[in-house]
């Protein structure tokens, strides 16, 4: 039978950000216990007082997550090259049989010119394709005959070279993604490599993000 204890770690562990809130004293202990009482009763079937929970909150350990930062911290001051590119569009087109002989003839277009950027993710249902301004018209001429469901002009990306630790150490993804969901900014598309990682985001939103990540890789 689960204890209070192990239901408040549980409940409290399936959200990072009210996890690393606590360590960091910036949320209210007895408020955060009123918040999840309900589900704690709920799963040990049971009437629990708001002070046992608020006793199970102040006795979790930061341990193993102050451990995780810690590596993660190290990581992030590892960080290689940072690269921004600026006027990209957006293109989510659905599958079809046909979609992959026009990808290959954009790829190929794409190689004609080192000015160009272009990226390809394929995923079961639909196909994301981003790519420099220039590239627009061809594109949008070779998809022609395609179901576009979504597309996004005005575009940014900010591409980060990752040290080969990273696939080693839990988190590196979240402690990037953190940094730009507690200032707001949406991410409009992740696009990741085994030791790359590519954000896209609004082109006004570009140098902020570019603040934050340089801030994360100094601090």
């Amino acid at each position: 039978m689960k204890t209070i204890q192990q239901v408040v770690e549980s409940t409290i562990r399936k959200t990072p950000f009210i996890e690393e809130a606590l360590h960091e004293k910036l949320i209210n202990v007895s408020s955060l216990a009123r918040i999840i009482l309900p589900e704690v009763s709920s799963v040990l079937k049971k009437e629990v007082k708001v002070g046992a929970v608020m006793m199970a909150i102040n006795r979790l350990s930061p341990a193993s997550e102050l451990r995780i930062r810690k590596n993660i911290k190290k990581l992030a001051l590892d960080l290689g090259d940072v690269i921004v590119r600026s006027d990209l569009c957006d293109f989510t087109f659905k599958n079809t049989p046909s979609l992959l002989r026009e990808i290959a003839k954009v790829l190929t277009k794409s190689s004609e010119n080192s000015d160009y950027f272009l990226t390809v993710s394929q995923g079961i249902f639909e196909t994301n394709i981003v790519t420099s301004k220039n590239l627009r018209p061809f594109v949008e001429d070779i998809f022609e005959q395609e179901t576009l469901t979504h597309s996004m002009l005005e575009l940014a990306s900010i591409t980060i070279k990752l040290p080969e630790e990273n696939l080693e150490q839990s988190g590196i993804y979240y402690f990037i993604l953190k940094q730009l969901a507690w200032a707001d900014i949406p991410l409009q598309e992740i696009i990741s490599t085994t030791n790359e990682m590519t954000i896209v985001v609004k082109e006004k939103d570009i140098n902020e993000t570019f603040a934050i990540l340089m801030d994360m890789k100094l601090s």
